[in-house]
């Protein structure tokens, strides 16, 4: 089991939690790692990450225990951590972010733009198409997703600009969820997520978003939740067409289902469910393993393992090989994009 300088080996990570957000939670990811709380506004742990938080130029990062980042440590030798038809594709780039999130309150409502908006706007490679797997949630707790009426642009400007919050959430679909439900939220869909919500997130490799409601948080909207492009050009990357009911069947599935995500998500991303006893044993391939619960054992390169148990994390290379997983544990294994 790889925890220092990278031997070709997997790597268990510890937690990874940029301080400071604006908006509160912290205590399920501690409750769930097994660590000590380290604070009220730390509701995400971004897992295996070589993605910065907006505007900070290390922030985000995995940071490994010799003191490198995980960024610099894949572009030393990104064949043997991604693979040749990876790397061909994206570079020394995962082209993935998973996190685990813990809602403490509701989060604002806001839009990530996509690819081309990003490209065109924002100079950035990729947009921010993202989805959860709920891990638990307090009874009567929703998420938010897609305008339920077709809205017109420059009603949503002036909402945005008088901070009508109350306009702003009730134009959105509210979904009750629990514990093993799924959300895909193409980019471009307003969305917000309810408070008393712990979910494990897998998105494009960016931090970008459109804050449509920001007032009584704590961040300064009118300057950071732009884009840095201001609001009259970023609010053109939202989708304003209505979500019909029968798309939002398509986006809300549940972890117990043949597939987690719909197939439109294998363009951004990939995640498995393992639940143990039967035995699982994976192609090569770069991953991201999220342990829900349970105990059992990950193995390669045949005599080579690690124990796995409920709250770890493990970053797989595709140099490892092929990967066996053994024993009752649930486990989330997070893919970059299908090729």
């Amino acid at each position: 089991m790889s925890v220092g300088p990278w031997t070709g080996s997997p790597i268990v990570l510890p937690a990874n939690q940029p301080a400071d957000r604006f908006y509160l939670g912290g205590a399920r990811i501690a409750e769930f790692r097994g660590i000590e709380p380290s604070g009220d506004h730390v509701p995400e742990d971004w897992v295996a990450s070589t993605t910065t938080v907006a505007g900070f130029d290390e922030l985000g990062l995995t940071i490994l225990q010799d003191g490198t980042s995980l960024r610099a440590t894949i572009a030393e030798n990104p064949l043997q951590w991604l693979g040749k038809a990876h790397v061909d594709r994206f570079g020394a780039d995962p082209a993935l972010l998973v996190k685990l999130l813990d809602a403490g309150e509701r989060l604002p409502v806001h839009v990530h733009p996509d690819d081309t908006f990003a490209r065109s706007h924002l100079g950035c490679r990729t947009g921010k198409t993202e989805s959860w797997i709920v891990l638990s949630a307090t009874p009567g707790a929703q998420v938010h997703l897609g305008f339920r009426e077709n809205m017109d642009p420059a009603v949503l400007a002036d909402w945005v600009g008088r901070q009508n919050r109350p306009a702003l959430l009730s134009a959105l679909h509210g979904i009750d969820v629990a514990a093993g439900d799924t959300i895909f939220v193409p980019a471009g869909l307003p969305h917000a997520i309810g408070a008393g919500i712990f979910l494990l997130e897998l998105q494009q490799a960016a931090d970008l978003s459109l804050l449509l409601e920001y007032d009584g948080f704590a961040v300064d909207g009118p300057r950071e939740g732009h884009l840095g492009i201001g609001f009259d050009s970023a609010l053109s990357c939202v989708r304003h067409q209505a979500v019909p009911p029968e798309m939002l069947t398509e986006l809300c599935g549940g972890i117990d289902a043949t597939r987690i995500f719909p197939p439109q998500a294998d363009a951004f991303f990939r995640a498995d469910r393992h639940i143990g006893p039967n035995p699982s044993t994976w192609e090569p391939g770069f991953a991201i393993v999220v342990v829900l619960g349970g105990s059992g054992r990950l193995t390669w390169a045949e005599d080579q393992s690690c124990e796995l148990r409920r709250g770890m994390s493990v970053l797989l290379p595709w140099n490892a090989g092929p990967v066996r997983v053994d024993g009752p544990v649930e486990l989330i294994r997070c893919r970059p994009p299908a090729l």
